[in-house]
C-alpha cells in the first residue's frame, strides 16, 4: 500500500484551514493530501467487503473533500474527526 505523509499537527492544521477560509486552495491541497491516511486507515475496516482497495480509497478521498469544503473549526473538533465520519459515509453509501 502507498505510504501517505504524516497528518497534519494542531497548530498547522489550524494555519491550514485559516488559510483556505481565506481563499487559499493550496491550503486546501495540504489539508486533503495530509489527511490521506486517515482514508486508508478507514478503508481498511471495508477491505473484506465485495469492494476493491482502490475503489474503497478513492470514494474515501470523495468523503475526505467534502469534510475539507465543509468542516467548521469553530465548532470545537478536529478536522479528522469530522472527516472520519465524512469518509465513512460516503464508503457506507
Amino acid at each position: 500500500m502507498k505510504t501517505f505523509p504524516k497528518p497534519l499537527t494542531a497548530r498547522e492544521e489550524r494555519e491550514c484551514l485559516e488559510r483556505y477560509q481565506e481563499g487559499d486552495q493550496e491550503a486546501r491541497a495540504t489539508l486533503i493530501e495530509r489527511n490521506m491516511r486517515l482514508v486508508a486507515h478507514v478503508a481498511k475496516k471495508y477491505q473484506n467487503t465485495d469492494y476493491d482497495m482502490e475503489d474503497l480509497l478513492s470514494v474515501g478521498t470523495i468523503g475526505l473533500i467534502k469534510a475539507v469544503n465543509t468542516f467548521h473549526p469553530d465548532r470545537g473538533s478536529r478536522l479528522a474527526t469530522y472527516a472520519a465520519k465524512c469518509v465513512e459515509n460516503d464508503i457506507l453509501s
